[in-house]
This record gives structure tokens, sequence and C-alpha cells, in this order.
């Protein structure tokens, strides 16, 4: 099923079993605005209804990924309506977290401030080589936000986050890459292209496994030991009658590449 979408800053295509969501406001590098993120909600909510959709990967038109906040109308909004912003870029961030099916972020230019936090709620991240990151928040007098505070300690290590926080200078892929930021690394007149084969291969894998998979890796961020075996044994139990673990053993017992549905 091939379907093509035009939202207010938002771009979807869904082909080949990928929800490609192009985050559209180039004029201001893709800055998030209040009708983006109640796009990216609804986009997530049709993904997670839609059995053709296996894989989603966010991008950004034009010069850079996202820009994060848009700077020119900082300053206007008072404590309330900041407030109440942050509180759907909150649940934004959750509903990724919660999507049981994988995001990929395809990073080029730069992604900032609360761009760089959308990206790393992402399962995975690819990145152009002309790619830098950057925590701008502290160049306007702001603390992170969009999940900034959760996911860089648990990305990199507390003196390494502390760093990109407190200083706000970029970070070049090479770093990133270095860091454990980055998955992959590719050409930039082959990142689209590369991206594509990427989202396939994992989009190819059984939907359900990669889906609970994706949740019992993002309770490890909060949960004991204990509370990961026990969720391992009740999940591993439902998951030896699915049709995918079925053809994944006849598939290796035939020898041949299996044929996963997301049953």
């Amino acid at each position: 099923m091939n379907e093509t979408m035009n939202l207010q800053d938002l771009l979807v295509v869904i082909e080949d079993g990928i929800m490609e969501l192009t985050l559209n406001r180039p004029s201001s590098l893709n800055a998030f605005s209040p009708e983006m993120i109640s796009g990216l909600k609804s986009c997530f909510t049709q993904a997670l209804e839609n059995d053709e959709v296996k894989v989603i990967v966010i991008r950004g038109a034009g010069r850079a990924f996202s820009a994060g906040g848009d700077v020119k109308t900082m300053g206007e909004a008072n404590p309330s309506q900041v407030y109440d912003h942050i509180g759907q870029l909150n649940g934004l961030i959750e509903q990724m977290r919660q999507l049981e099916k994988p995001i990929i972020a395809a990073v080029h230019g730069f992604a900032a401030g609360a761009g760089f936090n959308l990206a790393l709620a992402c399962d995975l991240i690819v990145a152009a080589e002309d790619t830098s990151f950057i925590l701008s928040f502290a160049q306007v007098g702001l603390v992170s936000d969009g999940g900034g505070h959760f996911f860089i300690p648990r990305a990199l290590t507390p003196y390494q986050a502390k760093e990109l926080l407190f200083t706000a200078k970029p970070l070049d892929v090479k770093k990133a890459e270095q860091w454990g930021l980055v998955n992959h690394v590719f050409p930039l007149n082959e990142m689209e292209e590369r991206t594509k084969v990427f989202a396939m291969s994992i989009g190819q894998q059984p939907t359900r496994a990669i889906g609970l998979m994706k949740k019992l890796t993002n309770l490890a961020d909060t949960a004991s030991m204990q509370d990961i075996l026990e969720a391992e044994q009740i999940t591993q139990s439902m998951m030896v009658t699915t049709a995918d673990h079925l053809e994944g053993v006849s598939a290796f017992k035939e020898k041949r590449k299996p044929k996963f549905q997301g049953k």
C-alpha cells in the first residue's frame, strides 16, 4: 500500500511498510509548531492501528533535521502557555516510547535543542556525514525539555551529558558515533536510499517480537532486574504461540529465509 498525505508542517508517505514522516517547516529549520506536534501524534496513532506500517522514519525537510523550539517566538509566551506547549510535547515523547513499532530518526544538517531530544526519543538514529547535534538550551537561558534530562544521562556518561547541557556546544557526528549516540553514518548523497534499506531490514523482522523487545528494553530504564526477568518470562510464554515464531522455526529447519507476517 502506498499513501501520501500533506498535513500542516508535516509530510507523510507510507510505502513498502515504512511510514516516512518529514518535518516540513524548512524556512524555520523545522522548528516545532503546535500543528507539527499534533500531526506527529496523529500519525503515531495511525501507525499503531495500521498493520501495513512496520517501521517509522522521521526526517527533516531542507537544511536540517530540526532546530527544536522556534527561537523567533521565544519570549512571547507566558508561563502558562509554555507549560501547555511542553505538555503537548511530553505527550508526543511518551507516545513514541510506548508505540510498539520501531522509530528511526534520519538526521542531517543539525538536530538542536528539542529537535535533538526528538531524535533521542526514537529507537535508532542514522545520520548524514554533515550532521551535528547540540543541546542549545543554555544559549537562551533555558533547561532542556522534550525528555533531554532523561535520555542524555542514559545514553552517555553523566560527565558527557553535563558537558553537552552546560556548554551548549555542537557535537559532531564522528564523536556522536564514538559516544554511541548514532547507529550508522551515511554520506549525505546516499542518506535517503541507505536509510530506506536500513528501515526495510528492520521492518522485515517479526513485528510483534520487535515491538515487545522495544517495550522491554525501554522498561529497563526504570525497572529492576527482577522486573525484567518476570516480564521476559511472561512475554516469552506468549510469543511461542505466535505464527511468526512457528514460521521462524520452520524456516530454520528448512534452511530458507523466514516470511514473517507480524502475527
